[in-house]
């Protein structure tokens, strides 16, 4: 409160004096003259006195205010740096605490020592490890097996093809045979790579036809029809065996059975010389009527 009646006392003071030099600013040789011409201070010795006592009282506050400061933030500096340290002991000591209590713990749970714990580590990582490698070894034999399977099949495959490559070498070779015996001959390699094959078993018996062994192209055709009831080739070469035994009622039957499997048969029993004793059966001549008509 005395430094604001201070201010305001100076203010005072100034202020007329500032009012009156803004209304009439003199030049520099008046204020050089009114210096000269100066007969008492402008100021009174009280004045000038009371000044700078507020002056020296001012400068001593903001001095104290300074200090006042400077404590301040020295304390709380310290306050800081002690709240530091108590939390870091606070920790210390819980971190401490903790240990104790799993030790505690361990004690009770029966790992009493570093080398029970090692122990029981090792046996867990033992079990993992078997428990995996069980696992894979599963795998790996289903994996194999996968392998063996297609390996077998790939196998079977290969066998197919070389069988299925050697039987059609086999029936090139008979296309070119002029020999019954020799065409037997393959049409049985042929059957020895594939047994019951239908079409070498009438081939076959086409070619003991030849051989004037009805008989025996009759069983022939009997074992193709067994694999292959609807067989149109086998019953037609039943129906020539049959002709060349003189059975004509059983071959027309037969040759019916053909035609009605491949119409085919139709034409090619007109210029089949084995057929020809049945020329004039009265059963062919309606079939080969039947063929006209239609």
């Amino acid at each position: 409160m005395p430094r604001f009646l201070t201010i305001s006392l100076f203010i005072a003071l100034l202020l007329p004096v500032q009012l009156f030099a803004a209304e009439q600013v003199p030049s520099e040789q008046q204020m050089r003259e009114s210096v000269d011409n100066l007969k008492e201070p402008l100021y009174t010795p009280f004045i000038e006195r009371y000044v700078l006592d507020e002056l020296k009282q001012l400068r001593t506050d903001m001095a104290a205010q300074r200090a006042e400061m400077i404590q301040m933030t020295v304390d709380k500096e310290l306050s800081a740096a002690d709240r530091a340290v108590g939390y870091a002991t606070d920790t210390v000591t819980y971190f401490f605490y903790l240990i104790a209590a799993a030790s505690s713990v361990l004690v009770l749970v029966g790992w009493s020592s570093i080398r029970e714990i090692k122990e029981r580590v090792h046996t867990l990582a033992d079990q993992e490890i078997n428990s995996l490698i069980n696992e894979y070894e599963k795998r790996l034999h289903a994996i194999e097996q996968q392998l063996s399977k297609e390996t077998q099949q790939i196998e079977e495959n290969r066998e197919k093809i070389e069988h299925t490559q050697e039987v059609q070498s086999l029936w090139l070779r008979a296309g070119q045979e002029t020999s019954p015996s020799n065409k037997i001959a393959v049409y049985d390699q042929i059957m020895a790579i594939r047994p019951y094959d239908v079409e070498a078993l009438t081939y076959k018996a086409d070619a003991v036809l030849e051989l004037d062994e009805p008989q025996w192209a009759s069983n022939l055709c009997h074992q193709a029809l067994e694999s292959d009831p609807e067989n149109g080739h086998a019953f037609y070469q039943l129906a020539c065996a049959n002709t060349a035994m003189n059975q004509f009622d059983e071959a027309i039957r037969y040759l019916k059975q053909a035609i009605q499997c491949s119409d085919t048969y139709r034409e090619q029993c007109k210029d089949d010389p084995a057929l020809e004793p049945l020329k004039s059966h009265p059963e062919l001549e309606l079939l080969l009527k039947n063929t006209v008509e239609s």
